[in-house]
């Protein structure tokens, strides 16, 4: 359950606009959504979370990188993007990042409590960096509760290298062309050892390459959480 619900946000849309026949045409720019901030009670710890969309949509767990934290989300936009296609987007604060206090849980086991809290049975998951270490092995330790992954960058690809095969949903692998943190043979290797995954180079961008040309980056997971496959 939410623990405690510290705040909301809203982001403006225009209303769709008529067309001829009568039919509206979704804008961007266009609706209001709202995101709400809160603390999820995971047992005697706290996950700080961003919370945005449809609650009945399917859920989009957005994970972050060492140097980031869930409001990186909502700063470049991709909460709005994840709602305007009708989803339940949830930006999560990891133990030890951003307002989620540290505890002794392994990531993947702690977020695996938060998907408890939050009922949430199944979601795609979105790991940049250190988020696509912790998506990984949440995805090899419970493959059932995984619909997609997006993995930006991954670090920690090659200490999983062994058990990748046990994931059985649809990866995005997304990597930066001058990439200086997790190399580019990291992409490689998952695109080997993944029975379902597809990459894309975002060229001359550095390891946060969803931040270097965001454009793209939203062009892509639109695409991905779209495919007949998710």
């Amino acid at each position: 359950m939410s623990k405690s619900r510290v705040g909301r946000f809203l982001l403006w849309r225009r209303q769709p606009e008529p067309v001829e026949g009568g039919e509206a045409i979704p804008v961007i720019g266009g609706y209001m959504f709202e995101i709400t901030e809160k603390t999820v009670d995971c047992g005697g710890w706290g996950l700080h979370c961003l919370e945005c969309g449809r609650p009945e949509g399917r859920a989009i767990v957005l994970l972050h990188g060492m140097k980031f934290q869930a409001a990186t989300w909502r700063e470049l936009g991709t909460l709005e993007v994840v709602a305007d296609l009708g989803l339940r987007a949830l930006a999560v604060d990891m133990p030890g990042f951003g307002q989620s206090p540290a505890c002794s849980l392994a990531p993947a086991l702690a977020l695996s409590r938060f998907f408890d809290q939050q009922e949430v049975r199944q979601a795609i998951l979105v790991g940049p960096s250190m988020g696509g270490r912790i998506a990984l092995e949440f995805a090899i330790a419970h493959p059932e509760r995984v619909a997609g992954l997006v993995l930006v960058g991954a670090v920690g690809v090659e200490e999983n290298r062994a058990h990748l095969g046990k994931i059985t949903a649809p990866c995005l692998v997304i990597w930066g062309g001058a990439d200086q943190v997790s190399p580019l043979a990291n992409s490689e290797i998952l695109l080997a050892g993944l029975p379902d995954a597809r990459r894309e180079i975002y060229p001359e961008a550095a390891h946060p390459c969803y931040l270097d040309q965001p454009e793209r980056w939203h062009a892509s997971l639109r695409t991905f959480l779209t495919a007949p496959l998710i």
